[in-house]
C-alpha cells in the first residue's frame, strides 16, 4: 500500500462527523394560497351563458335520468323486451327485486346529484 502525500495524516481518533446545518425548507406552494396580487379574470357574458346552459343542462338530464332509473325497473317493459328475448338468464337477473331496488337507489342518487349542483350554482 502506498501513502498519497497530499492527503493529511491523523495519529488521533477520527473526529466525529459534524451534524448538517438545518436548512430551513420554505417551498410550500402547493399550501400557499394565491398572492392577492393576482386578480380573478373577468368572465366575458358569452362564457357566463355557456356556463350556466350547461349546469341547466346538467341538472336537466340528471334529473330526467333519475326519475326514468326510479319508476322504469319497476314496469313490465323492463323485463318485457325484445332485447331480452334471446338471453333468458339475464332477463331472470334483471327481473330480481335487488337488481331492480339497485337501478332505483341509482335513479335517486343521480336526481339527489343535478339538484345538488343546481342548489350550489354561484356565479364568481
Amino acid at each position: 500500500m502506498t501513502a498519497d502525500n497530499r492527503l493529511p495524516v491523523e495519529n488521533g481518533p477520527a473526529a466525529p462527523p459534524q451534524p448538517a446545518p438545518a436548512q430551513k425548507d420554505t417551498s410550500t406552494a402547493l399550501l400557499d394560497s394565491p398572492s392577492s396580487t393576482l386578480s380573478p379574470q373577468p368572465h366575458s357574458a358569452l362564457q357566463l351563458w355557456l356556463h350556466r346552459t350547461s349546469v341547466f343542462l346538467f341538472v336537466l338530464i340528471s334529473a330526467v335520468a333519475g326519475v326514468l332509473l326510479v319508476i322504469l325497473p319497476w314496469t313490465p317493459e323492463w323485463t318485457d323486451n325484445y332485447l331480452l328475448l334471446s338471453f333468458p338468464w339475464l332477463r331472470t337477473f334483471i327481473s330480481t327485486g335487488f337488481f331492480r331496488g339497485l337501478c332505483s337507489g341509482l335513479g335517486l342518487l343521480d336526481i339527489w346529484i343535478g339538484f345538488w349542483e343546481a342548489l350550489h350554482y354561484h356565479e364568481q
